[in-house]
């Protein structure tokens, strides 16, 4: 156990700071609060909580007194102390010390590792934090201490990179990023972020989820290895609990290698704890409560209980909300940790197996809730719970349930074009068809033939949301020729309006509307109103491609209304682009735009990706036909979308990307080269809902009214010149150089404007100044 002292100073009250010199990184905000707890008058003692390897040590010395804060200060690390009755006397004796430091203020004991030192540790605080006892304490411990009137602050992991940030400018803003670099160079003198490691050093901080024993030991490896190279090894390794370790010899033996720290944290764990723990920890994080409830060994009341403990102790932490419900995770390096325990006893695979068929059940219980009004609801929940889908199936691929596999995956059918899981169901529905082929293990039980259709149609589909017709019909033509040969009259209906949709899009309106049309009227007699109301829409479509318009017209309003009856939003948002194309082709810049409006606000209830990209593109280019000078924004909504398509592996149609490159030539001539290139970079690197946002809040076609009066627009002319600067979609740099003022003037006026109008965004302050005229 190790005790340190800070006498008063020769003024008299306040100690030496108690930091090692060294500036923490990502730690600025907890350092403000804890300043803040500790000058509270009324805080007798304050608790920084979190997991192992954290940094709540760090964070404690860290700390500074303000001058003549405290009369003394005494500090001892409890964590190595042989028992909770030897911790108890060594606080006892440090507060007696304490008590003879003259002076006014009060004392402060930090106190580190207070965990497992239980009732003895607790009844002696609770004695001496009293008004009374002049005494105050900053402990650190992975649960609260529970004495009445602590207050806790809990420590967090650092933040990682957001997914798909390579750029080494970014992300060495990142606090992760930062950690581990600063430790590199610890280890290697030489090592900087690049453009070739930045995707690893990412990776890695993602990996490790943002914990700073983590990064420190993931980063002294580089000098065996590029961070290339390790992040292959600890992938490889399944994680970094058996790789990592090499901590300084003088560090405690819970911070010298990550499956130690895994061990002292569950130390002292309960049967009925472990257990809990032992079966969360087969799950990928971000599971819900249900899902804990599913699959939990314990009663249901025993559960939550054992739940609150773990949640306590950093076990298990709560990750953001999903509409309102709680989602959790086992972390790194406690969830590898138990894994392996789960294993050596021969746990691992039931733990597996109730985990597959939980979401097993929890998929096929959805799928037919997946039209009507609660879509939305249900395509959230799956979306959120897609890790452990994904998980699932591998497991149960593993164990050769072939049938099991493909029921999961045509279940997933809607899901996955929503979230935009698109190559990956196409890589799905080939596993389990390779299973069928000659060379495939022998203990693999047969798939029968519908399935077998059913998924080669499925493929199709996820095929033509990648943009690649052609293969999609011919994937389309040889799941028919299996449907016509089973004799399966719905099947085969359902797999003639997709195939129609496909040749339409592979540019045969004529073969669509002879695919189409007895598969509406089969699909009408089945009783199939979703997919029949599909199937109308597409009709029409084909219909206005030949030039009948008005039966097309006459089909696409039946179509909407039969969208509307089954509440099927994602069909109602299709229909809609179809019926804003038919405005466009009449002049109606104002009836496309609502149409298009509304199919984006369908997309946005519905967490909609495979299709953004599309409906956005549609609004762009209306809105540039319509108003030439909606150049940045649109710029950074074509970057934006060609950003998405990306990430999901799409290719538009040839029809839009001839459109969209049309507009973009014309953006870049119009923008000249560095505005465009600056509107450019931003549109990559909006988030898909931002992109969506800003769309929905720029003006739409001839919508605007007139100017309101100098009173209800209360802004001076310079504050007018910003703040359709801010609409044109400028930064605030931009719009220094524009007006030839400095970016610190734009900034006041931008909060003026915001103030003045009553926005909380730039977004708001596009659309308010959008409506002047």
């Amino acid at each position: 156990m190790t005790v340190t002292q800070q006498a008063p100073s020769a003024r008299g009250t306040h100690p030496a700071p108690t930091g090692t010199g060294r500036a923490l990184v990502g730690r600025e905000a907890e350092l403000v609060v804890l300043r803040g707890r500790l000058a509270d008058p009324d805080a007798r003692l304050v608790t920084l909580t979190g997991p192992g390897g954290v940094g709540k040590s760090a964070l404690a010395a860290a700390f500074e007194a303000e001058p003549g804060q405290f009369r003394g200060v005494r500090t001892a690390d409890l964590g190595p102390a042989a028992s909770a009755d030897e911790a108890a006397a060594t606080v006892l004796r440090l507060a007696a010390e304490l008590r003879r430091v003259p002076g006014d203020p009060d004392a402060l004991l930090v106190l580190d590792g207070c965990d497992h030192h239980g009732e003895p540790l607790t009844t002696v605080l609770g004695e001496l934090l009293t008004p009374a006892g002049r005494l105050t304490a900053l402990a650190t411990s992975r649960e609260p201490v529970r004495i009445t009137g602590e207050r806790l602050l809990p420590v967090p992991r650092l933040p990682v990179p957001p997914p798909g940030d390579d750029d080494p400018g970014e992300l060495a803003g990142n606090a992760s990023v930062a950690l581990f670099v600063r430790a590199a160079r610890d280890a290697v003198p030489g090592f900087a972020l690049t453009e070739e490691n930045a995707a690893a050093v990412a990776a890695l901080c993602t990996l490790l989820e943002g914990l700073p024993l983590a990064l420190r030991l993931a980063a002294s490896r580089l000098r065996l290895f590029t961070p290339q190279v390790l992040l292959a090894r600890l992938r490889h390794r399944g994680g970094a609990l058996t790789a990592l370790s090499g901590g300084p010899s003088d560090a405690p033996a819970r911070h010298r290698s990550l499956a130690a720290l895994a061990e002292s944290s569950v130390a002292g764990l309960s049967r009925g704890q472990l257990a809990l723990l032992g079966q969360l920890a087969v799950f990928e994080p971000g599971f819900g409560l249900p899902m804990l409830e599913r699959v939990s060994p314990l009663p249901r009341a025993d559960t939550d209980a054992v739940l609150d403990s773990l949640l306590d102790r950093s076990l298990v932490v709560a990750l953001d909300q999903e509409q309102g419900e709680p989602r959790f995770a086992v972390p790194e390096p406690v969830r590898s940790h138990m894994a392996e325990e789960l294993a050596a006893d021969g746990l691992l695979d039931a733990a597996l197996d109730r985990h597959a068929a939980a979401y097993r059940q929890l998929v096929t219980t959805v799928e037919p809730r997946l039209t009507g009004p609660r879509q939305g609801h249900w395509l959230h929940v799956l979306a959120a719970e897609h890790p452990n889908v994904v998980a699932a199936l591998r497991r149960l691929h593993q164990c050769g349930a072939a049938e099991d596999v493909a029921s999961l995956v045509l279940a997933l059918r809607r899901p996955w074009l929503v979230q935009g899981h698109l190559k990956e169901g196409v890589e799905w529905c080939e596993a389990v068809g390779r299973d069928e082929e000659p060379d495939a293990p022998a203990s693999r039980p047969a798939l029968s033939e519908p399935l077998r259709a059913r998924l080669v149609d499925l493929s199709a589909t996820f095929t033509l949301a990648l943009g690649d017709a052609d293969l999609a019909v011919r994937r389309h033509r040889r799941a028919l020729a299996l449907c016509k040969r089973l004799g399966d009259r719905r099947q085969t209906a359902l797999v003639s309006a997709r195939m129609g949709l496909a040749l339409l899009r592979f540019g045969d309106p004529a073969g669509a509307v002879t695919a189409l049309g007895p598969a509406l009227t089969a699909l009408e007699s089945l009783g199939a109103a979703a997919a029949a109301a599909d199937a109308t829409v597409a009709l029409a479509a084909a219909l206005r491609a030949q030039g009948d318009t008005r039966k097309a017209r006459d089909l696409l309003e039946k179509g909407l209304e039969a969208h509307r009856r089954v509440a099927d939003a994602r069909g109602l948002a299709a229909a809609l682009r179809e019926w804003a194309a038919t405005a466009g082709e009449r002049d109606d810049a104002q009836g496309a735009a609502r149409a298009l409006r509304e199919s984006l606000e369908l997309y946005r209830s519905l967490g909609e990706r495979t299709e953004l990209a599309g409906a956005l593109e549609e609004l762009t280019l209306l809105r540039l036909r319509t108003d030439p000078s909606a150049g940045p924004r649109a710029t950074r909504a074509l970057a934006a979308c060609a950003a998405l398509r990306g990430r999901l592996g799409s290719v538009p149609a040839p029809d839009r990307r001839a459109a969209v490159d049309e507009a973009l030539g014309s953006l870049r001539s119009r923008l000249h080269a560095t505005g465009y290139a600056a509107a450019w970079t931003e549109g990559t690197r909006m988030a898909p809902a931002t992109a969506l946002e800003e769309a929905l809040a720029a003006p739409d076609p001839g919508t605007r009214p007139a100017a309101p009066t100098p009173e209800a627009q209360p802004l001076t002319p310079r504050q007018v010149q910003v703040a359709m600067l801010v609409a044109e979609g400028l930064t605030n740099r931009q719009i220094a150089a524009r007006l030839d003022i400095s970016e610190w003037t734009v900034v006041n006026h931008v909060r003026q404007i915001m103030r003045r109008l009553g926005c909380t965004s730039r977004l708001q302050v596009a659309w308010s100044v959008g409506r002047w005229t």
